[in-house]
């Protein structure tokens, strides 16, 4: 073993045969650089949980792709580990883990690949960049022999050929945050009641943005540039929700079709930004280029929410790629079913973590506090969350509200206090949850999603469900001290048809995607206002217009947490495509141009003044779901009903047809104090909603409504002024397919 001193002498991250194997420790877990001082040698300790594995190599690698192993011989508590001085920051490593290969037990391992530390917190060398000219996944790179022959035993066959030259390596990583960088203090925080969420992709989100410079753009850096960050602000929205960040991989398939994975639903590494999104480098520079992003949306008052991905992996099914927990211990990381040699898939994506596992649960759970405390985001979303809920005892694999997970997130000191959203959903009957998520969790509501789109398109038998919908889903969310903001608003999300589409088209267009049209949803609930796709007429760019319009302005005068997506605001276009998780070009990236389109302009202004309505109106924006009573002596109940002829709803009247109604929000009734105990006031409101296609009359409701209103809004008019007065009890005439706010003002 070589001295303190000599080690020190060696060059930077040199893997000679001199480099030495301390025993090091089995916390924490993945690698950690340790630098010089107080008599403290340099380098880097490496820990890697492997219950099954009967041996572990740690693979240092130099510029050339020199490899050298390193035998770890210490074993914790099933965590196999090492300090190897001398390894500084930038060096690229990997694990080759031995063990059984019997995949009829799920047995799989194979020391022949070199396996990614799923604690790795960066990534370098992962294929299907923006630049490398992704044709597919080398053979080399699956445990089995992938061309094998008989197919059906494929899987069973090992491949015996390194596949280092071909995958990911990790990297070590220096300089962790401190805790006081992301105080409290420095963060937005915003209220859930307060939110508005914006759903946006890193790189289609500045691709085309003429304000960021261009080698910035579709990074991190971009994301974080005054340009981008401006737009955001500008709109008013208080949280991006990005889609996954985490490192992912590119299906073997679509290679081979010419495209590449571009939302990224295909993890391969918890702990690292993925590498394709940064401008500054791959060997760690990503992780202080993300740290920069969030630092400059947080000074602008936008908290960061990231979707993230901990059901399944990029290793799909017994026939998918070995890139990393498949090889390190497959029966400890994944979910096997009955006949062990196979995957329970809850995901449609070929495998399902085994979040009942305690180390797995530990994985999620470390990744989760990492990106808080030291890359700073606000929040989660969760996809397929109720995939992480199912539980394994006796044979029931149905959800569970005490499952281990949710009791593990409830009672952190750190996750308890970031903002959760849930899928309430994965890829099986029983997985549909809406509703059902505990306390401190929000849900994406699909509910409230084919309720607004049914009655903008004229398919709602009755309006019972959009009265719930629009008044914060207390049906779903009303139980165990849940919120209204338990309840994610949306209309669109990344997964369908964009605000324009939905008006633009009946049917999927998704011919680019090489599947023959047949993914994505057959279920659009759209209308395309008398022509399928693009068209010159004008009369139906208008009306297009202006359901976008009624669209934008029904969510946001919702009750609840709206959530728009990234060029909804200004009429951003897939051409008909609601899957393109495969089209990293112009069909998905944001087209800026919009904005100097007058039609789409006018989009754009009316949606900056909803939200600011919403910030300015705490009636908009409720802490608590209606009571239907009032609030104080000489009240107004806090919610009511009308019809067009200015009556009250009655029972009969919410099981009929129904193309007009009111909503009157009583800014006297709001049943919430301030920080001091005092009353919350505001000014009540009525919301007209007119989906008809002629024009109508409304007739106002007089007193003790109110005696008098003012237009504040009216998605049928460009600009709409507040000297437009019509008093309680006379007609207003609502124009075709149209929203109309008024104000009370006597």
């Amino acid at each position: 073993m070589s001295s303190a001193a000599d080690q020190e002498a060696l060059p930077e991250n040199d893997i000679r045969p001199a480099a030495a194997v301390w025993p090091g420790a089995p916390q924490p877990l993945g690698a950690r650089y340790r630098a010089p001082g107080n008599g403290a040698v340099e380098g880097t300790n490496f820990a890697l949980w492997a219950g099954g594995a009967e041996a572990v190599e740690l693979c240092l690698f130099d510029e050339g792709g020199g490899e050298r192993r390193l035998p770890l011989t210490e074993l914790t508590h099933e965590i196999w580990h090492g300090f190897v001085p001398g390894v500084r920051p930038g060096m690229r490593y990997g694990y080759r883990v031995h063990g059984r290969w019997d995949p009829w037990t799920g047995h799989r391992f194979n020391p022949a690949k070199l396996l990614l530390d799923p604690y790795a917190r960066a990534v370098d060398g992962a294929r299907g960049g923006a630049a490398d000219g992704f044709s597919g996944t080398p053979a080399e790179v699956y445990a089995h022999v992938r061309d094998w022959p008989d197919r059906h035993l494929a899987d069973t066959v090992r491949d015996e050929r390194d596949s280092a030259p071909y995958v990911p390596k990790g990297v070590v990583v220096g300089g962790d945050v401190g805790a006081d960088e992301w105080l409290d203090d420095r963060r937005p925080k915003t209220p859930w009641p307060d939110s508005v969420v914006y759903e946006l992709h890193v790189r289609g989100f500045t691709m085309r943005h003429p304000g960021v410079p261009e080698r910035l753009r579709g990074t991190y850096a971009g994301l974080g540039h005054r340009a981008a960050v401006e737009h955001l602000a500008g709109l008013g929205v208080t949280a991006v929700e990005l889609l996954p960040v985490h490192q992912f991989a590119h299906e073997d398939a679509l290679g081979r079709r010419g495209l590449r994975n571009y939302w990224g639903y295909n993890s391969i590494g918890y702990f690292a930004p993925h590498a394709g999104y940064a401008a500054t480098g791959t060997r760690g520079e990503q992780v202080g280029e993300f740290r920069q992003m969030v630092r400059a949306l947080h000074a602008a008052g936008i908290e960061v929410i990231l979707d993230v991905v901990y059901n399944h992996t990029a290793e799909g099914s017994e026939l998918g790629p070995t890139f990393s927990l498949r090889g390190i211990d497959n029966r400890g990381y994944y979910r096997l079913g009955p006949d062990p040699r196979h995957y329970a898939d809850y995901t449609g994506c070929g495998n399902t973590l085994g979040v009942v596992q305690p180390q797995v649960l530990r994985l999620i759970t470390d990744s989760l506090r990492y990106w808080v405390t030291e890359m700073g985001v606000d929040g989660f979303r969760f996809d397929l969350a109720s995939a992480l809920a199912r539980v394994a005892r006796g044979g029931d694999d149905g959800f569970d509200m005490l499952h281990p997970f949710l009791a593990v997130i409830s009672q952190d000191p750190v996750l308890r206090r970031v903002k959760l959203i849930a899928e309430p959903w994965d890829a099986t009957a029983g997985g549909y949850q809406v509703g059902g998520f505990p306390p401190l969790w929000s849900e994406w509501n699909d509910r409230y999603r084919d309720a607004v789109r049914d009655f903008w398109r004229g398919a709602l038998p009755d309006v019972r469900d959009l009265g719930y919908r629009l008044s914060g889903s207390s049906d779903l969310y009303g139980w165990g001290g849940r919120r209204p903001y338990a309840s994610v608003n949306f209309v669109t999300a990344h997964d369908g048809f964009t605000l324009r589409d939905l008006v633009s088209y009946e049917r999927k267009h998704n011919e680019a995607n090489g599947e023959g049209n047949r993914d994505g949803t057959d279920d659009n609930r759209s209308w395309n206002c008398g022509h399928e796709g693009e068209t010159d007429d004008a009369g139906i760019n208008e009306l297009r217009r202006k359901q976008v319009k009624n669209l934008l302005a029904t969510l946001l005068l919702s009750t609840g947490v709206p959530m728009l997506v990234a060029g909804d605001e200004m009429g951003r276009t897939q051409r008909g495509n609601n899957n393109a998780y495969c089209q990293d070009n112009e069909v998905s990236w944001v087209d800026w141009s919009l904005l100097d389109d007058p039609g789409w302009g006018s989009v754009h202004r009316l949606a900056r003044r909803l939200i600011e309505l919403r910030r300015t109106h705490p009636v908009l924006r409720r802490r608590a779901f209606f009571a239907g009573r009032p609030h104080g002596d000489g009240g107004l109940r806090d919610l009511a009903w009308f019809t067009a002829r200015g009556t009250e709803m009655s029972e009969a009247d919410w099981y009929a047809p129904r193309d007009t109604f009111g909503m009157f929000l009583s800014g006297t009734d709001i049943a919430q104090r301030g920080p001091q105990g005092e009353a919350v006031l505001d000014d009540s409101f009525l919301v007209v909603l007119h989906a008809g296609g002629a024009e109508t009359d409304f007739v106002l409701p007089g007193a003790p409504w109110a005696r008098e209103y003012e237009v504040v809004v009216d998605t049928a008019a460009e600009e709409t002024g507040a000297e437009k007065r019509v008093p309680g009890g006379e007609r207003l005439p609502v124009a075709p397919r149209s929203v109309i706010l008024l104000r009370k003002t006597g």
